[in-house]
């Protein structure tokens, strides 16, 4: 059974908005429903795999927190040339770590990858050369979030890496006008219809809270990454990578 669907999961009037969950229904669309929501998503995913591959190292272990059907595990497999790495991809939704499995046993990858469906918090970071968070934090209790980049700070070999990437917010309410808009102009552009766009906000609204590049810049920091480049942006997608 395909899991490569169409997104239509808001297409229809909802009597009360739920928060957004990544169960089996959004699992079956979810290829579909990242690139028609995030601009450059692809782009970003075979880029993440690009800039990450400058990190890896021998004997060491590379971790995608937050890992859904595995885009960045396949975009990080593709450029390891190294076979004496292990690579871990973590992801707290079962209907996604189970889709995920399937999708690595079908490419024949299953024995390169160890899947853990565990919440981030509760995963060892160690010895890690490169750790990945892709749109991963912003679904993170802010309270939670500098315990976790202090946890994957510490569980980095000298000179390893974060490559972090999230929805911003601006402290300015024009530039927050501006890229909300323009991020709405895209999903339209890509199909979506507005009671599609208003719903799948509403319901990301209650466990999606982004935070500003400042923010981030100042967490990264206090987390104990010695620099940190943003990279890359479209729109209100940035990613930075912060090193030891």
């Amino acid at each position: 059974m395909s899991h490569d669907r169409r997104d239509d999961l808001f297409a229809r009037p909802r009597k009360r908005s739920e928060p957004f969950r990544f169960d089996e229904s959004v699992a079956r669309v979810f290829p579909d429903m990242v690139g028609r929501s995030v601009p450059c998503y692809g782009e970003l995913v075979e880029l993440t795999g690009l800039l990450g591959a400058r990190f890896l190292r021998r004997n060491t272990r590379v971790y995608d927190l937050g890992c859904s059907l595995g885009a960045v595990t396949s975009s990080l497999l593709a450029q390891a040339s190294c076979a004496d790495l292990e690579l871990i991809a973590v992801d707290n939704a079962p209907a996604m770590t189970s889709v995920l499995d399937v999708r690595l046993r079908d490419q024949d990858l299953a024995t390169r990858v160890e899947i853990i469906c565990a919440d981030l918090g509760s995963v060892r970071i160690e010895k890690a050369s490169l750790v990945v968070m892709n749109l991963t934090l912003q679904f993170i209790p802010p309270g939670e979030r500098l315990a976790l980049l202090t946890r994957i700070c510490a569980g980095l070999i000298p000179g390893g890496a974060l490559i972090l990437s999230e929805k911003l917010c601006a402290h300015d309410m024009q530039e927050q006008v501006l890229l909300t808009g323009v991020h709405e102009d895209f999903k339209r552009a890509n199909g979506y219809s507005e009671l599609e766009i208003s719903q799948k906000r509403a319901a990301l609204e209650q466990v999606l809270i982004p935070d500003t590049r400042e923010q981030h810049l100042e967490r990264l920091q206090a987390a104990g990454f010695a620099q940190t480049v943003q990279w890359f942006q479209c729109f209100n997608f940035v990613s930075f990578v912060a090193w030891t």
